[in-house]
């Protein structure tokens, strides 16, 4: 376990932007988390747990309190037959890679999320119509400083949800079924993966990936560009020209947090003001921002 202070957050998010945590502590098992978080619930220390960063925006001021990254430490992957067992803080592209040179296949959505097991099973992340409810048999987490286990059929996975957002738990591990294919072909789908996603995302800047969750019945990025949105710009930060439903860190010399929450806040106020949609950010938000 590492323990820093006043660590710029920065460095802990895609979006590359970010003040200092007043405490940033890297955990290597799930035994480190049980520790600190019962050192924090004892003292009153607010923390807040991050994995790859990700979907997080952290706010210029930093964060008052204790950030638990669960990072590569923390991040074992073990296949054994159909099954992969990944602890949190694995990357989604290293458990996608181990499943395809085990033949396994099922997690090819996942191989390009730019995120950890640990927020993925959180949020039910997904892509080209793959979801990690389809695949989690069941998840390790942490609740009232207890380990626990449950089913994957007890985690209520919905439209990015799962009862860890509910309950806070703290993911530590999950396990997942796959079904064995030829390895080929399994790399032929992570390959064409791979192109729809450059091709149609910009991935040469550094964002949070989608922002806005999809609202029932219509597309968060078709409404922006709709709004007339695409490439609105406050500071550093803009609605892409590639993908209007991404907000991007444009310029990374002068981007802020404060740049990206503005916009986020303007194009949420917007598309309400003319489609009479309300967007949901996808992102989740670290420290104060008003």
């Amino acid at each position: 376990m590492e323990i820093l202070y006043n660590e710029q957050l920065s460095k802990y998010t895609t979006f590359r932007t970010g003040g200092p945590a007043k405490r940033l502590v890297k955990v290597e098992s799930s035994e480190d988390l049980v520790k600190i978080v019962s050192e924090c619930d004892s003292s009153r220390e607010p923390f807040f747990i991050l994995g790859n960063g990700s979907n997080v925006l952290a706010s210029d001021q930093g964060y008052d309190g204790t950030v638990i990254v669960i990072g590569s430490s923390f991040g074992n992957v073990q296949v054994t037959g159909s099954r992969i067992y990944a602890e949190a803080g694995a990357l989604l592209s290293k458990i996608a890679a181990a499943a395809k040179d085990a033949s396994l296949s099922g997690f090819e959505f996942a191989a390009g999320i730019p995120g950890s097991l640990g927020g993925a099973v959180m949020m039910n992340a997904g892509a080209y119509e793959g979801e990690m409810k389809q695949v989690v048999v069941y998840v390790d987490a942490i609740r009232d400083g207890m380990k626990v286990r449950y089913d994957g059929s007890e985690m209520r996975f919905g439209y990015r949800h799962s009862r860890a957002m509910d309950e806070h738990l703290i993911i530590t591990g999950a396990c997942l079924q796959l079904k064995e294919r030829d390895k080929i072909e399994i790399s032929a789908k992570m390959k064409e993966l791979a192109k729809r996603r450059a091709d149609k995302q910009p991935l040469e800047y550094p964002s949070a990936g989608s922002t806005f969750k999809r609202p029932e019945g219509y597309f968060a990025g078709k409404l922006i560009e709709d709004s007339g949105l695409k490439g609105y710009t406050v500071g550093g930060a803009t609605v892409s020209e590639k993908h209007a439903g991404f907000v991007i860190n444009q310029n990374r010399e002068i981007c802020t947090s404060s740049d990206i929450y503005q916009l986020i806040s303007d194009v949420r106020r917007i598309v309400l003001e003319k489609q009479g949609v309300e967007l949901e950010p996808e992102v989740r938000f670290l420290g104060r921002f008003n």
